[in-house]
């Protein structure tokens, strides 16, 4: 009889154990931590039953092994790998992928004032979220990045759920498409992105269909994408939007935003 791992225990070890007198709750607990299973006939039953070994202990090694728990990598370049869900950016130099953590920002700043008041509310007057420090931690080297999308259905049947989209509107966000590429602009020491206007027809939220970068992205299996931009981004500060809500001259507005420089 052979256990179905290295470490486990053999029959021979329960046999020493049972006949040492130190219980069967100790033994059982030591089968579990071992994650010992064996596929035991009536016949091996009898014996082990014979040599001493209790029925429950018998019983804890035929119960069903423990699941494994899902392996992650962070920086494998193979998308078949699994990863934590987020977006990852692919560095060239290293050949590994460089994970990005969301910026969340419910500061909103105003631009175009002037105008808005001159012209009695008819011209607009922008409304932009703003980011704290000059620059994004993650740099590009190539001006034409390529990212990767984990949703929460690449590691779906590993039971590992994630509740790594769960803000807002995008609590079932499952494929870039939901998301805006923009370029961020640097002021005052912050970044800021255009995620609203005000003007005489009332306010919009969102990302305005001139700020938005195109970008390319095809399914790599389940739950993974691979995103590319359309053409090579000029050096500069930019981001992935999604998640964006409120809005207004005087309303805070938030949003999530995985910044990246190139």
């Amino acid at each position: 009889m052979s256990a179905a791992h290295a470490n486990s225990l053999t029959t021979d070890d329960l046999v020493v154990l049972s006949k040492s007198g130190i219980g069967d709750d100790a033994i059982i607990a030591k089968v579990k931590n071992s994650d010992t299973h064996m596929n035991l006939s009536v016949d091996q039953m009898l014996a082990l039953k014979a040599q001493g070994v209790s029925g429950p202990v018998i019983a804890s090694l035929m119960a069903e092994a423990r699941p494994a728990a899902p392996v992650f990598s962070m920086d494998s370049p193979d998308p078949n790998v699994n990863h934590p869900a987020g977006v990852y950016l692919l560095d060239e130099p290293s050949a590994k992928l460089v994970r990005i953590d969301a910026v969340v920002t419910n500061q909103a700043k105003t631009g175009g004032i002037i105008g808005y008041a001159l012209t009695g509310g008819i011209a607009s007057m922008s409304v932009k979220a703003a980011i704290q420090n000059q620059s994004a931690k993650t740099h590009s080297v190539t001006r034409r990045p390529a990212f990767y999308f984990f949703f929460d259905e690449s590691n779906a049947a590993n039971g590992a759920v994630q509740a790594t989209w769960a803000a807002g509107t995008a609590a079932t966000v499952t494929s870039p498409g939901e998301f805006t590429l923009v370029r961020l602009i640097q002021k005052s020491g912050r970044r800021q992105a255009r995620v609203g206007s005000v003007n005489l027809a009332g306010a919009k939220t969102g990302v305005m269909d001139s700020d938005r970068l195109a970008f390319d992205y095809t399914l790599v299996r389940p739950g993974v994408f691979r995103v590319v931009p359309t053409t090579e981004l000029t050096p500069g500060e930019y981001g992935f939007i999604y998640s964006v809500a409120g809005g207004g001259a005087g309303g805070a507005v938030t949003a999530r935003i995985f910044d990246f420089a190139v």
